[in-house]
């Protein structure tokens, strides 16, 4: 990234590295926005975004119908209102790699959504024009999106899983002002072994940047790392006390399917990628969550973690002072 080219940049996300030019200058500041300090050096990418400055349809003519507003032609693929973000996708792959060329044009329906809530037609945009093209493009490689985050905790690196407003985000926070790492406090993939984050500003209540549903505001993803290896499952949640227990295989791997099928940040994701592969024929018509999951939850150990006090717990010195597999242990003492 260059100071004098503020329509362009690269950022590393789900393993990936995109490179993005937006001849839109509010959409480019809604990805540099969103990549926030992952923004990065020029570098060879993996994967290219492209936003024109046109209004005019792709054309389709001749093409074969994929589903509603999708073709396909010679491995091309043209989307209208792509995840109803209001762009139109023509997707490409050129030497390997895939060239995502994007077109403003939001139909009537989908520019009063956009009007009523703008928290969601933001997401939306990120989701459609970062996040997703990602997410694809590592699937083809064997990875699978999951909704979980990934911390380096005085040297405990647990996958955390839980629903939302168990403490994910809190536990990134607390973890980076205390020098620890942070991949991802919601949103990974992986490929049972490792996880790469999908890179987008954390969400909390203490955030000082754009306001969003919930009472929340965004911040920077402090601390962040590209990856880490977990070396167990945490499923996170809130409770009476603050509680630590071993958990099944089977248990764990059922949450972090669940919760990554339950999370409305991958909602649209799944029709993207389906769409996707059978346009191009490159990749899995659905990611392996299932297999993924229980990969990591049959090498490694899995706890279930009841934290007393979101905002007070500390799950770096929960897991360091864990010995026995039940226990309990009061805020106070965390």
């Amino acid at each position: 990234m260059t100071e004098e080219r503020p329509d362009q940049g690269f950022l590393t996300t789900a393993g990936e590295t995109i490179g993005f030019r937006s001849d839109l200058p509010a959409v480019a500041h809604v990805l540099r926005e969103a990549a926030s300090a992952s923004l990065g050096l020029p570098r060879k990418p993996s994967i290219r975004v492209v936003v024109e400055d046109g209004r005019h349809s792709f054309p389709t003519k001749g093409w074969r119908s994929l589903a509603r507003d999708a073709w396909e032609l010679d491995g091309e693929v043209v989307v209208r209102d792509v995840c109803t973000a209001g762009f139109d996708l023509w997707l490409r792959i050129e030497n390997a790699i895939p060239t995502f060329t994007y077109r403003r044009r939001p139909p009537l329906r989908t520019r009063a959504l956009a009007s009523a809530d703008r928290s969601r037609a933001l997401l939306l945009t990120r989701s459609a024009l970062i996040s997703y093209p990602a997410m694809w493009w590592a699937a083809t490689k064997g990875v699978a999106p999951l909704h979980a985050g990934g911390v380096d905790s005085n040297g405990n690196r647990p996958l955390i899983v839980g629903p939302s407003g168990a403490g994910k985000t809190t536990v990134a926070i607390r973890t980076a002002a205390a020098g620890g790492k942070v991949v991802s406090d919601n949103v990974v993939v992986g490929d049972g072994n490792r996880v790469w984050g999908v890179v987008e500003p954390m969400r909390s209540e203490g955030g000082t940047g754009r306001a969003m549903p919930h009472g929340r505001r965004e911040s920077p993803l402090p601390n962040r790392v590209d990856s880490l290896a977990p070396d167990r499952i945490v499923i996170l949640r809130q409770g009476p006390e603050t509680r630590v227990r071993a958990t099944s295989a089977e248990h764990a791997a059922k949450w972090l399917v669940a919760s990554t099928y339950a999370a409305g940040e991958l909602r649209r994701f799944w029709p993207f990628a389906a769409t996707l592969a059978l346009g191009t024929g490159i990749g899995p018509s659905h990611p392996p969550v299932a297999a993924i999951a229980g990969a990591f939850a049959r090498s490694l150990p899995c706890l279930e973690v009841e934290l007393a006090s979101a905002l007070d717990a500390d799950l770096g010195a929960v897991l360091e002072r864990w010995e026995q597999p039940a226990w309990t242990l009061s805020s106070s003492q965390v």
